[in-house]
């Protein structure tokens, strides 16, 4: 062995520095220390190495100093927001119980596969996650870190990990929902009741009540200025988000909606979406926020929680058809229909008279239609609307993971979908297809031809049958491979034959193998 010689100035890793200052890596000051062990070229292995070498490394790489703190964060910086800063942690020990929560998670998800693969994953399946007792927060980061991992693989575990990630976060807002629907009336808020509804039909979007509301304040904001040039002196101005009164005077209420829609329609080009009404994407607030579009009842939920925060009280009116707002024009009394202003916010807020609201839809109503309704009753209508879009034609885009050598389903669904009017009946392959609009069909092969440009498909069940996608098809997963064993020599040889044939042959195929999955449309 090798041994340095004397003088030379150098000695091995617990040696001299230098002759010259004879200090030890040990002597340098704790913070010292700590600043180099925090160099981003060690990771959490190197630590605890360190950790083990003296009792002067261990103690400097304590659960509660810099050292374990930098390793948490570097690891899993999206944990750090349930952590006070005013508040000693023992980051060594969260660390610990984050990364065994992490395993316990991925053991959980990876076992789904075989469990689930014939079956549908029921609720009631995803209790044993709840049972390992650990913090919900580690749970869903664990999830988000799968769903993060490389786009195009391990789509299985993806599936299930996404599915567990849905089933947590929904229910955890499902129960914020219940808590808020026993609130009293004047207690619900109808803005917060549609970020519920929208965070109940998208679990993973990043949507909060404080996010929605700081870009309302924004636009309130911008409001304010339009009003500080038509009324210097207006009391909109003063008030404050806790302030809650409410303005007397019609012409200052007026001056509040003129600059109102000012901002929205003119300045902001919010509109009503007259092209795509029927997109989901219409009746979600941060979507409406974002894309400056939506329908009657989303944009009235926004437009009348813009004239509360200035002191204007503005009431929902479940009309026929057509979701508007009204503005009270009397302070006395009982006020009948037509002591009201109704505004059309899908119009661009145009402000209409009781009978100019039955020339909106067509047709006379009864003075009930014109009533203010509950936030609950928002609510009820805003989920009526989601439940009732239809769904989108044909010629999408599709991916088998399935097939018989023919039809069989039974003589009434074949009757029904008029089976014996196709060229081969019901006698030729049929394939169980995930098709790109969300939906699963079972498809005659004559229906079905090859991509000449494949891609992936948006299905939600992709990762149930599939693990990765690989440019022109898809890859089965263990569980389809073992259902259909001889497939995967079959694919390769198809895909070599049709992909360099494409161009030159519109395709009247052999039957076709499940794994050619995205290679297709419909």
């Amino acid at each position: 062995m090798a041994t340095s010689a004397a003088g030379d100035g150098h000695s091995g890793l617990n040696g001299t520095v230098s002759e010259a200052s004879g200090k030890k890596l040990t002597d340098l000051p704790a913070e010292l220390l700590e600043y180099i062990l925090c160099f981003p070229v060690l990771n959490n292995r190197d630590i605890a190495n360190v950790s083990c070498a003296c009792k002067r490394l261990h103690d400097v790489c304590h659960g509660r100093g810099k050292v374990w703190e930098h390793q948490y964060k570097i690891r899993w910086p999206g944990l750090l927001k349930h952590y006070p800063q005013t508040e000693s942690h023992d980051w060594l020990k969260e660390y610990r119980k984050r990364y065994v929560v992490g395993l316990q998670i991925r053991r959980t998800v990876e076992s789904f596969s075989k469990r689930f693969f014939a079956e549908v994953v029921l609720g009631d399946s995803f209790t044993e996650i709840e049972s390992l007792g650990a913090p919900e927060h580690f749970c869903e980061d664990e999830l988000i870190s799968i769903l993060n991992s490389d786009r195009r693989k391990n789509l299985t575990l993806k599936y299930y990990a996404k599915k567990i990630l849905y089933f947590l976060r929904q229910q955890n807002i499902l129960k914020s929902l219940k808590s808020f629907l026993a609130r009293p009336p004047e207690q619900q808020s109808t803005i917060e009741g549609a970020v519920l509804v929208d965070q109940y039909c998208n679990p993973l979007a990043d949507v909060s009540l404080q996010s929605i509301s700081t870009q309302l304040d924004e636009i309130v904001d911008k409001i304010k200025k339009t009003l500080q040039i038509k009324n210097p002196s207006h009391p909109s101005l003063r008030a404050t988000e806790d302030d809650g009164s409410l303005i007397d005077d019609f012409e200052q209420q007026r001056q509040v909606v003129c600059a109102l829609n000012s901002v929205l329609y003119d300045q902001l080009q919010y509109k009503g979406n007259e092209c795509d009404y029927y997109n989901p994407l219409n009746s979600y607030l941060h979507q409406v926020l974002i894309r400056r579009t939506g329908i009657p009842i989303s944009l009235s939920v926004l437009y009348l929680t813009l004239a509360r925060k200035l002191g204007v009280k503005l009431e929902p009116v479940n009309f026929p058809n057509h979701f508007l707002l009204r503005w009270c024009q009397q302070h006395q009394g009982k006020p009948d229909i037509y002591d009201y202003v109704y505004i059309d916010t899908f119009g661009k807020g145009k402000q209409l008279t009781a009978k100019e609201c039955e020339y909106l839809i067509g047709h006379q109503v009864t003075s009930d239609y014109y009533c203010a309704v509950s936030t609950t009753e928002v609510l009820l209508r805003m989920v009526g609307n989601l439940l009732n879009i239809g769904k989108r034609g044909s010629g999408y885009s599709c991916v088998i993971y399935g097939w018989d050598p023919k039809c069989m389903m039974s003589m009434e669904w074949i009757t029904t979908m008029r089976v014996h009017q196709l060229a081969k009946g019901p006698n030729q392959p049929f394939y169980n297809v995930l098709v790109q609009d969300g939906t699963c069909r079972y498809a005659a092969q004559e229906n079905l031809e090859f991509h000449p440009s494949p891609l992936e498909i948006g299905h939600p069940e992709i990762g149930r049958y599939f693990a990765e996608f690989s440019d022109t098809h898809y890859t089965a997963n263990e569980e389809l491979q073992t259902r259909y064993p001889e497939d995967a020599a079959e694919t390769l040889r198809t895909l070599q034959e049709q992909y360099n044939k494409l161009n030159t042959n519109s395709g009247h195929e052999e039957a076709t193998d499940p794994q050619l999955c995205s290679s297709l449309k419909v």
